[in-house]
């Protein structure tokens, strides 16, 4: 019987590496890993739970036990997944996106996720919109346009007038600051 293991702060794929050593270790077999979740081959007795729970708070992962955590941790991985580490933007809204990846209403998500985590889901899409625009700006890859349009804004000014809003600078202000100061992605 397969076992579905729900983790919090997995939000890279260095996490999913970190998090296989892990399972390697203590010789738990999984048949996949993917952020925020690993598929077990077998379920886990108590002690093998506490022990891989312990494991992977050391590293700074959490097993999440709830339906509720599982479900706010879903909503996070999925908006990480878009901003960070996909390369197409979405071709529907994030509420949309939310309520057919999670299979519930927008309103219940975002009802949840507010009341869990003191922000609302847009502002948590745009903190990370912003972070990753921080890193293209400062890989100075691309110009702002390309940035607003890779990011799903409308227009240059309109991103850039959320980024201001956000930062209290500009992005051409920040590029010249030469300053980065990215936040890691699972502390936002």
């Amino acid at each position: 019987m397969n076992e579905i293991l729900y983790i919090k702060n997995m939000v890279c794929p260095r996490c999913v590496t970190a998090v296989q050593n892990i399972l390697e270790d203590i010789k738990i077999q999984f048949s996949a890993i993917e952020l925020g979740h690993v598929s077990l081959t077998n379920t886990l007795n108590q002690t093998q739970k506490t022990e891989l729970g312990n494991r992977l708070k050391s590293v700074g992962f959490q097993l999440l036990e709830t339906e509720h955590s599982v479900l706010i941790a879903e909503i996070k991985n999925l908006i990480i997944q878009q901003v960070h580490h996909n390369q197409n933007g979405l071709t529907i809204n994030y509420s949309d996106y939310l309520a057919k990846k999670t299979k519930y209403s927008y309103n219940y998500l975002s009802r949840l996720f507010s009341d869990s985590e003191g922000i609302t889901i847009e502002k948590y899409i745009t903190k990370h919109k912003i972070e990753r625009i921080k890193e293209l700006l400062f890989n100075n890859e691309k110009t702002l346009a390309e940035i607003a349009f890779e990011m799903d804004y409308s227009s240059s000014a309109y991103l850039s007038t959320q980024f201001k809003k956000e930062t209290g600078m500009t992005p051409s202000e920040f590029k010249k600051s030469g300053k980065i100061n990215l936040k890691s992605i699972d502390s936002i």
